[in-house]
């Protein structure tokens, strides 16, 4: 249960990329922090230094023994560390990272926090450190088979069917039955959210959506045959529509959700229109995760450069869902 202000547990990222940076000054802005816990989970040495570099930065304090009774920025200390690399990903680099990432996702299931915001890790750096999973979505859909990979930001909402996996297997993977079941989940995670009301924009596969079989029969033998079965238990689904339109026709429609059918069809519009403050969120949990979407960016890391828009609209966005009410929102302030 979510205590009278929100508890938002922050975990890392890569500590040789820029992640300490934005989470230390996206958590320097006014707003809309206030009245809220934030417990980053990190050695305190690096977090620490890590804040003499920031102006303004809020200054963590040690994470108190007993419950938390009041807002603030807090740290919680995991193994410290000498040996990491800055602007690189390194095998100690890994072990911290996914030290910080399993700390702050125990504190969630226990619900010591109500919401998880992790910080970009480098899969390059888990490998080094023997660690199997491909990132925090991997690792979390292995606890949670229905985990969803969504993206937010204040002007496009896109849900994807398939994600990380070369084009051939996932255009394999798009099937009317797989569809089908993929548009009833995202519809009842979106329940979960309290999402009110909303339509459910489903793009085509084929350019022009096919163009009644010209272009491809994915469209008429798959899509359309899903989305109708959907539409038939009332799920306000739409489409097949050509994919290259159907994100102008959600842009800016606080309702619309767009559903993209592999990786680079979803994200390349939505980074074309959102990478510097775009929310990579995991639904389909008892817990909110949102996450910037965007790198390590080792190149810039240590510089001072970072830009924290989408780490702030990252915990915005798990802010405004557990102020709602739930962890997960009673009433879909996201669209705003």
């Amino acid at each position: 249960m979510a205590s009278h202000f929100p508890r938002i547990g922050i975990s890392l990222g890569d500590p040789g990329g820029i992640g300490p940076e934005v989470i230390l000054k996206a958590l320097s802005s006014p707003r809309p922090f206030q009245e809220a816990c934030f417990i980053i989970y990190a050695p305190a040495s690096l977090l620490l230094k890590e804040c003499e570099s920031v102006p303004g930065c809020p200054e963590p304090r040690p994470l108190p023994e007993g419950r938390i009774t009041g807002p603030g920025v807090y740290y919680q200390s995991i193994r410290e560390s000498d040996a990491v690399l800055s602007g690189g990903p390194s095998k100690e680099n890994g072990t911290v990272s996914f030290g910080s990432f399993q700390a702050a996702l125990e504190d969630v299931l226990a619900q010591r926090t109500d919401a998880l915001v992790t910080a970009p890790i480098s899969k390059q750096s888990w490998q080094l450190a023997g660690i199997k999973w491909a990132g925090h979505t991997h690792y979390l859909q292995n606890l949670y088979p229905d985990a969803m990979m969504t993206f937010w930001s204040r002007n496009l909402k896109v849900a994807l069917f398939t994600h990380h996996l070369p084009l051939k297997e996932a255009l394999r993977k798009v099937s009317r039955d797989a569809l089908f079941q993929f548009i009833v989940l995202l519809n009842k995670h979106l329940d979960g959210l309290a999402f009110g009301k909303r339509r459910i924009l489903v793009a085509g596969l084929n350019p022009h959506a096919g163009e009644e079989g010209l272009l491809g029969t994915e469209e008429q033998s798959a899509i359309a045959p899903a989305v109708k079965e959907a539409r038939s238990m009332g799920i306000p689904v739409e489409g097949p529509y050509p994919p290259d339109t159907v994100f102008l026709m959600a842009k800016g429609i606080p309702d619309a959700f767009v559903l993209g059918l592999y990786h680079d069809q979803g994200l390349i519009a939505f980074k074309w229109d959102a990478f510097e403050k775009g929310v990579n969120a995991t639904l389909g949990m008892p817990f909110l995760r949102t996450s910037p979407d965007h790198g390590t960016a080792f190149d810039i890391a240590g510089k001072g450069q970072a830009n924290p828009s989408s780490m702030i609209e990252a915990l915005r966005l798990a802010l405004q869902f557990v102020r709602a009410g739930s962890g997960a929102g009673k009433k879909n302030e996201a669209n705003g």
